[in-house]
Parts: C-alpha cells; sequence; structure tokens
C-alpha cells in the first residue's frame, strides 16, 4: 500500500505552548515539520456562548501512520478541555518532499540489549 501524509493543526492560545507542541512532536518524530501561524482571531462557540481569542495554530506534516501517536502527543500536552485537532488527507505533493516527510517520521529503531559478555569487568 502507498504511503499516505496527512497535515494536522490545532490552535492554543499562547506561542510558547504551540512552540512546546511542535518541538515535542518533531523531537519524537511524529512529524516531520510543524510550522507556527499566529496570532489568528478565532470566533467560536463554547458552553453556550460566542467566544472570541487571539491563538496560535500548528499545522504539522506528517504521515496518516503516525496521526494517531501525534493526536495523543496534542491531546496530553494541550491546555485546552478539547483541542482542536484535524488531520487534513494530502492528495499531491513533491515527491522529494513527501519522500523526506516519511524518512523523518519514522519510528526510532528499538535499542539492542547489551549482551553481559561485552560489558568490562566491574572493580570498586
Amino acid at each position: 500500500m502507498a504511503q499516505a501524509y496527512v497535515q494536522v493543526t490545532t490552535t492554543t492560545d499562547s506561542r510558547q505552548e504551540a512552540a512546546d507542541l511542535a518541538k515535542s512532536a518533531v523531537a519524537e518524530r511524529l512529524a516531520a515539520c510543524a510550522q507556527l501561524v499566529g496570532p489568528i482571531a478565532s470566533t467560536y462557540w463554547w458552553e453556550g456562548e460566542i467566544e472570541t481569542a487571539e491563538e496560535w495554530m500548528v499545522v504539522f506534516k506528517t504521515t496518516d501512520d503516525r496521526f494517531d501517536e501525534l493526536a495523543t502527543l496534542i491531546t496530553e500536552g494541550h491546555s485546552y478541555d478539547t483541542p482542536e485537532i484535524i488531520a487534513t488527507p494530502v492528495v499531491a505533493g513533491s515527491m522529494d518532499y513527501l519522500a523526506w516527510v516519511a524518512e523523518q517520521t519514522e519510528p526510532p529503531e528499538p535499542a539492542e540489549d547489551e549482551d553481559d559478555e561485552d560489558v568490562g569487568p566491574v572493580t570498586d
């Protein structure tokens, strides 16, 4: 099956939180790139009232395979009770760029256990 790609967006109420989410996602290889956009003005319904707020948007570039883990990272690191997490399929794009996204979001290889024989003697 061919690799599928998505752009995932979320918004938050501070640049710092947006930057923290972006850095965490890239560090965990759940996104190849994360871009901050803002500030933006958002108007929305919340708890029966129309709210207006200044927010920052984060746009994550990733693969469909990594979406669930990325959504979990966003949810756990987000200050909102119900954060926006929207994945938009990438239907076309630069093949070189998409190959780079796939490469950068490969899960890390598990660490190999070292054999006890390879460990030198312990001295006090």
